[in-house]
């Protein structure tokens, strides 16, 4: 098993991960990406489902940003002491 597998634990003890183990953590990462970039009943591979999965981090971080901005436009047209801010202001904290 190749060194980078090999993993140290909070107690400072050696670690290893099994190659079951990253088969089956590369499985769940899989599953939870949306279904229209990797075919669920299709085995991809683990470098496929890695990049995916960071294409889809990226494409939520873009989403986020995208939703803070609409969100501040948004407050900044309304009064801050009208319902529809309040409103705004409990969904948010």
């Amino acid at each position: 098993m190749s060194s980078r597998r090999s993993r140290q634990s909070s107690s400072g003890g050696s670690m290893r991960i099994t190659d079951d183990q990253i088969i089956q953590l590369i499985s769940k990462l899989q599953q939870l990406l949306p279904g229209t970039r990797i075919q669920r009943s299709n085995k991809a591979s683990a470098s496929k489902v890695l990049q995916e999965t960071c294409s889809y981090v990226r494409s939520l971080h873009r989403e986020i940003d995208d939703l803070s901005d609409r969100l501040s436009q948004l407050l900044s047209t309304i009064d801050a002491d009208s319902p529809e801010a309040s409103i705004i202001r409990s969904l948010i904290m």
